[in-house]
């Protein structure tokens, strides 16, 4: 739950800005900051759900940098190629993203360091895999489109 919409017994009353009831009993509050409150809001509920969805600054800032790993189009194409083939080589994947193996490497080094990859020795070989099940859940699903939006009609 995020910390903005809470029940009533763990409220202090003058943090409430709005409530709803059923049956006449308080079911939850919605919290606009003290520091906002001053501000004009059309739509108190709907301020409400926004500051629920973005919740916690931590988060969106780790979101962001997440973010930031899939903005480059190189690190994307990796992690792409990652996400469908599943533990696989830096010469493999310098193959499968038309880029040379230093490149893969050094790209693999900051996705390895920002935990979003591991990599795991088979025997004399690296392979690279995911590591942040949240970004490979995403992946899949853009595979899943871009496949799907670019299938070959037989």
């Amino acid at each position: 739950m995020s910390p903005y919409a809470m029940r009533a017994d763990v409220v202090k009353p003058e943090w409430m800005s709005s409530y709803r009831t059923i049956y006449g009993r308080i079911e939850a509050m919605h919290l606009v900051p003290v520091e906002r409150r001053t501000r004009r809001i059309l739509e108190e509920e709907r301020v409400c759900k926004a500051i629920d969805a973005v919740g916690e600054p931590a988060n969106v800032t780790a979101w962001a940098s997440r973010f930031a790993q899939l903005g480059d189009p190189s690190r994307l194409a990796l992690l792409l190629s990652i996400a469908q083939a599943g533990p696989i080589s830096v010469t493999d994947l310098a193959v499968a993203t038309d880029m040379n193996d230093t490149t893969v490497s050094q790209a693999l080094r900051l996705l390895r360091a920002s935990g979003t990859v591991v990599a795991r020795r088979d025997g004399r070989i690296i392979r690279y895999e995911l590591a942040d099940e949240q970004i490979a859940r995403l992946l899949k699903h853009v595979n899943r489109t871009h496949v799907s939006r670019h299938r070959a009609v037989p």
